[in-house]
């Protein structure tokens, strides 16, 4: 299956483009893109999640700046059009269609959110556009495989099964049950539990779900309190997740939390009074806090700063890698774009590393997601704080 046809340089278009002008700037084919890469994401800005989809379209729009700044890709632009889809799949929906139809973007880089990444990507495949690195940990961001969609972290299952097997191993824990999301991502770690317990001849204590917008979670951490839970194991992100711990606290029950990347967000480590001390998390990457060890994240945290006022969180740690990985694979590419070039590019690549203390990204035409490591993370004092090694399941 070829994506020629989504050519950046096309002779006929230039042509029409010499006579009057025709198409959306943003189309490779309308246009002849001969100065510009449209690039796009549906994100939350002003959800539940927007915390995440601030940090990382800030942090990303930081990255493509810089490289226009210097000359672009091969002499063209990188322009970045984001829509707030506010962590809820219609809305995703109807920004993506916006996207594809009339910003006619070239690849979809950086989309947020499980549930709205799988409700858009047939349609998405459908037009050749490519899916990079969705700011999400499912399964489904790189399986099936599929000759479009490329995911860069190891996944919610993976790292929820690590956990589950870590906690029993290290920490004697018995009795382990589930809080999560009714979603599309809360059935991930559903899964990961019951088939991780599974596997060890167990089973999952106690569960319960609730809506991504959920403020109050008295009742379900009463019921798992009943069932006599020593780990809960969290797919929520950040606000259900510091009022889920926040409940258990209310009723001095000091029971062991721990979730997926997701939860890895500065938010949460800084919740008000101190609660979310002692939180466990799943993660590939070190806290780009601005007195990190390395120059470079150190770099990164300060023209984050000048530029919005504020440090970077999580999410801005996604999107500079996505950012950082897509300039990568548009270079290597060559001058020639097109989407099976770019696609060539990034399964060529099997050397990547981010300056957050990631693990190495490869990629092939078998392979497409970068990496399956992560590490425990825990709470301390309001600040992440790496807890083991790389944990695999």
């Amino acid at each position: 299956m070829t994506y020629r046809y989504r050519s950046l340089i096309v002779p006929a278009v230039l042509l029409c483009v010499l006579l009057a002008g025709c198409g959306g700037s943003g189309d490779p084919e309308a246009s002849g893109a001969a100065e510009e890469i449209v690039l796009g994401a549906y994100s939350d800005l002003s959800g539940p999640a927007a915390a995440i989809g601030v940090g990382a379209t800030n942090a990303a729009r930081l990255l493509f700046d810089r490289v226009n700044e210097e000359g672009g890709i091969h002499g063209r632009q990188i322009r970045y059009v984001v829509e707030d889809g506010q962590y809820q799949v219609p809305r995703a929906v109807q920004a993506a269609n916006k996207l594809i139809n009339r910003d006619k973007i070239f690849a979809m880089v950086g989309s947020l959110g499980t549930p709205m990444n799988n409700a858009v990507m047939s349609t998405q495949f459908q037009a050749g556009i490519p899916n990079i690195f969705p700011l999400s940990g499912a399964r489904s961001m790189a399986e099936p495989l599929h000759p479009l969609k490329f995911a860069g972290i190891s996944t919610y299952y993976g790292q929820t099964r690590s956990a589950i097997k870590y906690f029993i191993e290290e920490k004697g824990k018995e009795r382990i049950c589930t809080m999560t999301q009714d979603t599309d991502y809360g059935t991930e770690l559903t899964d990961a539990a019951n088939d991780q317990l599974g596997e060890m001849g167990r089973q999952v204590t106690e569960s319960t779900a609730h809506k991504p917008l959920d403020t109050d979670f008295s009742a379900a951490i009463l019921k798992l309190r009943e069932a006599d839970c020593d780990l809960i194991v969290l797919g929520s992100i950040i606000t259900d997740t510091i009022l889920a711990i926040s409940a258990a606290r209310a009723i001095d029950w000091d029971v062991d939390f721990v979730g997926p990347i997701a939860a890895f967000e500065s938010e949460v480590a800084e919740a008000e009074g101190g609660v979310t001390n002692g939180f466990y998390a799943m993660t590939s990457f070190e806290f780009p806090y601005p007195d990190h060890p390395r120059q470079e994240v150190r770099d990164f945290v300060a023209a984050y700063q000048e530029r919005y006022g504020q440090d970077p969180n999580t999410g801005s740690l996604f999107g500079w890698l996505f950012a950082d990985f897509t300039i990568r694979a548009l270079r290597d590419a060559g001058p020639d774009l097109t989407v099976d070039s770019l696609v060539a590019a990034i399964e060529s690549i099997d050397d990547y590393q981010d300056i957050f203390g990631g693990p190495v990204l490869t990629f092939g035409p078998d392979k497409h997601i970068g990496s399956d490591e992560s590490f425990l993370a825990v709470v301390e004092d309001g600040r992440w704080v790496r807890v083991t090694e790389n944990l695999s399941y």
